[in-house]
């Protein structure tokens, strides 16, 4: 039977632990860098409303927001009168066209985000919406539309009708956090929960070009995890992302939530802990951990649980205010990179307000494997200044960025081993709210940074949404 129990989880420090030479990287290769290309405007009166300290049109795990496709970007948002809507652009253009797509926002939730996926096998864009433990919207365009953007009219009509199923197929009444992942051989997976916080379940369903299948769950909610303050027998698996590299290996970082707020030091935290990690070589259909063992089947009676061994590859207990669904990328070898962040030991051993602590003294931390297959983390040197989430891109010379909150951009370079961190775009000039959506498509496409932003408001007066764009090195 599979155990893991943490007593006395590890105190957080600031941990740095440079390794040099722990990326592919040559001498000859630039560093990091980011050149304002273009700043877009997408909606001048988007809707504006803060919900569990976040916007419904900027949310860390909303995959796709922003996404780049065959020499066009789409975006997706709500509008101040709440319709849900779809722009593209020719890359690099400075105009975006337009559509709604029949679904109005329910309510001032900002889970309920639009996630967008392409099915490259038939050339459709998928559109799943306004989600928050309930049942959800879908939306799927015409074949073809997305291979033939210049040919083909961009009007309502190329979509299809808002559906509450997935073209019949039926997934739950507690659906949340939507992401559509591009399969290597052109399908199409959305990765979801079942359940509520503190208590579900991750599942996958999939799109072969013609229908959708459901299958099934992957992680469980069940099993006894105690800390040095007590235990909690129900928990959820928050993921960072879901991803495949290019060898078709699908990456996953997360964090446990417990249900039982007697795991942490003092009630104005947030039960997370942990840092984990696991992996898929088989289109989602076992999981491994680090090792190499499986520990989870989608679909079957052995899940990924928290009593597994081998998941935690950053011990950390519930004191310290560590976020949820943060970030994650790989790099040109396949290697897994995440962000995530929290309040280091050096500021307290026990966080009592996480919005507060957070902002006060939260870090955030690049964690990877690197070609020998360790792990490091290093600290991002700089303050949070928010609660809110950082996004993680790597350029195709395998240096990092971290896009922070308010839309701040810090690099490090592959060759010093992601150690010599800098600031490279400081934002002020944006008035940026908080969380960004960045395009994790386009980079590879044109070694373009394109980073959506919402301007900050008050209530719920709708401000401007807009995109930037910044060049990489070539």
């Amino acid at each position: 039977m599979k155990r893991r129990t943490l007593l006395g989880a590890a105190l957080a420090g600031a941990v740095v632990t440079p390794v040099l030479g722990a990326a592919t990287a040559s001498a000859a290769d630039p560093g990091p860098s980011v050149t304002q290309t273009g700043n877009t405007l997408l909606d001048s009166q988007a809707i504006f409303f803060v919900s569990y300290d976040g916007l419904v049109n900027n949310n860390s795990f909303q995959k796709n927001g922003l996404l780049t496709y065959k020499g066009y970007q789409y975006a997706v948002w709500y509008t101040a009168d709440r319709n849900a809507v779809v722009g593209r652009r020719v890359l690099g253009g400075s105009t975006w066209s337009t559509v709604k797509v029949g679904h109005t926002l329910r309510y001032n939730d900002s889970h309920n985000v639009i996630s967008m996926g392409v099915s490259k096998v038939d050339g459709r864009l998928h559109l799943n919406m306004d989600s928050h433990s309930d049942g959800f919207t879908y939306v799927k365009s015409v074949a073809g539309l997305m291979d033939n953007p210049s040919g083909l009219s961009w009007t309502t009509s190329r979509f299809g009708a808002p559906q509450s199923t997935l073209d019949g197929l039926a997934l739950t009444s507690q659906f949340t956090y939507p992401q559509f992942i591009s399969m290597p051989d052109g399908k199409l997976q959305l990765s979801y929960r079942v359940g509520i916080s503190g208590n579900g379940r991750n599942a996958i369903a999939e799109y072969n070009g013609t229908s959708w299948t459901n299958l099934g769950e992957w992680s469980s909610s069940t099993g006894t995890y105690t800390s040095e303050h007590g235990s909690s027998t129900v928990r959820n698996m928050y993921l960072h992302g879901i991803d495949y590299d290019k060898n078709g290996r699908l990456h996953s970082f997360f964090t446990w939530r417990e249900q039982n707020g007697a795991v942490m030091c003092n009630g104005g935290g947030i039960t997370n802990h942990d840092t984990g990690y696991v992996f898929s070589d088989d289109l989602g259909r076992t999981w491994r951990n680090n090792a190499g063992t499986v520990v989870g089947t989608t679909g079957g009676s052995d899940k990924v649980a928290v009593t597994d061994s081998g998941l935690v590859i950053d011990a950390l207990n519930p004191d310290h205010s560590l976020m949820n669904q943060e970030s994650q990328f790989t790099d040109s070898a396949g290697r897994p990179h995440a962000i995530i962040s929290y309040v280091p030991g050096r500021f307290g051993q026990c966080t009592t307000n996480y919005v507060t602590d957070r902002t006060n003294n939260g870090r955030a931390f690049h964690v990877r494997k690197n070609a020998s297959g360790t792990w490091q983390k290093t600290e991002i040197p700089v303050a949070l200044g928010s609660s809110q989430r950082t996004k993680l891109a790597l350029d195709k010379y395998n240096n990092a960025y971290a896009i922070l909150p308010f839309g701040r951009i810090w690099g490090a370079s592959a060759a010093s081993g992601y150690t010599d961190w800098k600031v490279l775009f400081d934002a002020s000039g944006l008035n940026a709210f908080g969380e960004v959506v960045i395009d994790e498509s386009r980079i590879a496409q044109d070694n373009v940074l394109s980073v959506m932003y919402q301007l900050k408001s008050t209530g719920t007066t709708p401000s401007a949404l807009r995109v930037i764009d910044f060049a990489l090195p070539a």
